[in-house]
């Protein structure tokens, strides 16, 4: 994989001087999740560096995604097939985002366990939740199925769902970069327990537990997706504006404009809005024709642009205004929506598709390098680098 430097010398000057400031105030974390995770964290081996766990925990994510979408390419399987998707899948994701929520959970108690603390473990970790975030979602998609008459979720309500949720997770480090504290959502805790959960009821019941009326004539489908709305309209949002205007009445912002503190926001939000015209104006329903492949585009998109964004608030340079993947993403859309693709729109987008995931991953891949260099030490070890 070629070498290329995408943190720039000032960036890597910036991160010398940061700290990490976290604040959670979730009860379901505080009181239930953490001291679990404090029990836990005692069986893993002292020499084990927290990347690797945080690495664990991602690969199991990927690996469970890759099997549902096996059996379920379409997000048709639950509905039309109950069946198709065996018990023991429905078993295996909830052990895996047990597995990944847990690790998840520890790797950073487990730096300062072993005092290997570092900028390249956090931006890892967040790095790497930016992608996850979204691959949870897809996952959990094949549970609900597809247009299945009243129980079935519709492909644009799926993209609405993730839409949101990959809206509440740029707004936290938004937030970040505008205090310089993460607080810590209370939504991500609540959401692994519901998934773990969600998965072993499948696992127990089947599938049609999803099609069955749940409360007042609404399904669990309908409950979970008017949760999710309100929360992140009525609590998770205005949070986030709440704890920016405290910082600015304390005087304690990062940024001294209003410019510059809402220039994160600038791509993540043309990237939606390009996205966005390309579903609703797709000649072909490109959507309903390649849901999961349409999806994971968005969120590789997605993660590239926001690991941007949290480089710059980690290192307290600014932003670029215009990420380069709203380029030939807005060609793609433009030559699509005026007809010029015609037949081959599917194929576009999966070409797409695996350039922009080809292209995240060489760009983590580069930067981990670049960081693990200039502070001298490895990815995956707890040895320090041979100085060259």
């Amino acid at each position: 994989m070629r070498r290329a430097r995408y943190v720039s010398a000032q960036q890597l000057a910036g991160f010398r001087h940061y700290t990490y400031s976290a604040v959670d105030t979730n009860p379901l974390s505080v009181y239930v999740m953490q001291p679990i995770w404090d029990k836990i964290i005692k069986i893993v081996p002292l020499w084990i560096a927290p990347n690797v766990l945080t690495f664990s925990g991602f690969v199991m994510i990927l690996v469970n995604y890759f099997l549902i979408s096996f059996y379920d390419w379409d997000y048709t399987a639950s509905g039309t097939s109950p069946g198709l998707v065996p018990t023991w899948v429905w078993l295996f994701s909830s052990f895996t985002t047990f597995c990944a929520y847990t690790l998840d959970s520890i790797d950073g108690k487990h730096a300062r366990r072993t005092q290997s603390s570092s900028p390249l473990g956090e931006l890892f970790d967040h790095g790497l939740d930016s992608w996850a975030t979204s691959i949870f979602v897809l996952s959990f998609f094949s549970v609900c199925s597809r247009d299945n008459g009243k129980s079935g979720v519709s492909v644009y309500t799926m993209y609405i769902y993730l839409s949101i949720v990959l809206f509440n997770f740029m707004c936290s480090h938004w937030e970040k970069y505008n205090t310089g504290v993460l607080f810590l959502p209370w939504g991500y805790d609540l959401s692994q327990v519901v998934l773990i959960a969600a998965y072993l009821l499948t696992g127990a019941v089947g599938v049609e537990i999803w099609h069955k009326p749940f409360l007042f004539g609404y399904y669990i489908t309908d409950v979970l997706v008017i949760l999710l709305i309100g929360f992140s309209l009525f609590l998770s949002f205005p949070q986030t504006l709440y704890n920016i205007h405290r910082a600015h009445l304390k005087k304690t912002l990062k940024n001294g404009s209003l410019y510059e503190g809402l220039l994160p926001l600038v791509s993540p939000l043309l990237l939606f809005i390009l996205l966005t015209v390309w579903v609703v104006l797709s000649p072909g329903n490109i959507l309903a024709k390649q849901p999961r492949l349409f999806l994971w585009m968005v969120g590789v998109a997605f993660s590239n642009v926001i690991c941007k964004v949290i480089i710059c608030q980690m290192s307290s340079t600014r932003p670029e205004l215009f990420h380069w993947i709203l380029f030939p993403l807005a060609l793609v859309v433009y030559a699509d929506i005026s007809g010029l693709l015609g037949w081959t729109e599917e194929i576009v987008l999966g070409v797409f598709a695996v350039s922009a995931t080809v292209a995240h991953v060489h760009y983590g891949v580069c930067v981990g390098r670049q960081l693990s260099e200039h502070f001298n030490i490895y990815i995956f070890s707890l040895k320090k680098r041979v100085q060259e």
